[in-house]
C-alpha cells in the first residue's frame, strides 16, 4: 500500500511516534475547544509554521494539502453564503489546522511506529476483555487505507495528466473506487489467511 512516510531527514524526525500522536491529540482536541476566531487563526499560523519548516519532506503530500485548503475555503465560503461569517472563519481554521497537523505526523513518521504506540496505549483494555491488538489493526488500516486513498488519487492522476495534459478531477473517482475495492480485498484476504474468521 502506498504511504505518505518521508524518508527525508527533518527535525519532527527525531521524535518518537508516541510522543508526536500525543502533541496531535492534545492540539487537536484544543483546535475544537477554542472558540474564538482569532485564537483560531494563531493556531492556524503555527500549523503553517509546523508545515513549512518540515521543507522537502512536505513534497510527498503538497497536492494533499492543496485539496485541504480547498476543501477549508469552499466550508468558509458556505458559511459565508448562510451568513456566518464568525462560523465560517472558525471551521475553516480548525480543519486547515487539524488537517496540517496530522499530514505532518504522517510525514515524519513510520506506519508500523504508530501501530506500535497503539498496542502499547491499547493494552489496558485487554483487562476489560478486549483484544487490544485487533483495535489497534483496525484503527492502523484506517490511518493507512486514509493515506493510500491519497496515494492512489495522485498516482492516477499523474498517468492521466501525462496522457492528456489535464488534471484528472473527477474523472478518476471510478477507478479509484476499484483500486480501493481491489487493495481493501486483498488486506481482507490476507488478514483472513493471519488471524482466521
Amino acid at each position: 500500500m502506498g504511504s505518505l512516510y518521508s524518508d527525508f531527514p527533518t527535525w519532527l524526525h527525531r521524535y518518537g511516534a508516541g510522543f508526536k500522536l500525543a502533541c496531535m491529540a492534545l492540539f487537536g482536541t484544543l483546535l475544537f475547544l477554542i472558540t474564538n476566531p482569532w485564537v483560531l487563526a494563531v493556531c492556524a499560523l503555527g500549523a503553517a509554521l509546523l508545515w513549512f519548516s518540515l521543507g522537502q519532506a512536505t513534497r510527498i503530500a503538497r497536492r494533499l494539502i492543496f485539496s485541504v485548503l480547498l476543501g477549508a475555503l469552499l466550508v468558509a465560503l458556505f458559511h459565508l453564503w448562510m451568513g456566518r461569517p464568525a462560523l465560517a472563519a472558525v471551521s475553516a481554521l480548525r480543519l486547515a489546522s487539524a488537517c496540517v497537523l496530522g499530514v505532518a505526523l504522517t510525514v515524519t513518521t513510520r506506519p508500523m511506529d504508530l501501530l506500535e504506540v497503539l498496542d502499547r496505549w491499547l493494552a489496558p483494555l485487554a483487562r476489560l476483555g478486549l483484544q487490544p491488538e485487533r483495535i489497534s489493526l483496525q484503527l492502523g488500516l484506517m490511518l493507512r487505507f486514509t493515506e493510500h486513498f491519497f496515494v492512489q488519487w495522485k498516482k492516477l492522476d499523474d498517468a492521466y495528466r501525462l496522457r492528456t495534459g489535464q488534471a484528472g478531477g473527477l474523472r478518476l473517482i471510478a477507478p479509484l473506487t476499484v483500486q480501493m475495492l481491489q487493495a481493501a480485498r486483498r488486506v481482507a484476504d490476507a488478514l483472513y489467511a493471519r488471524l482466521g474468521g
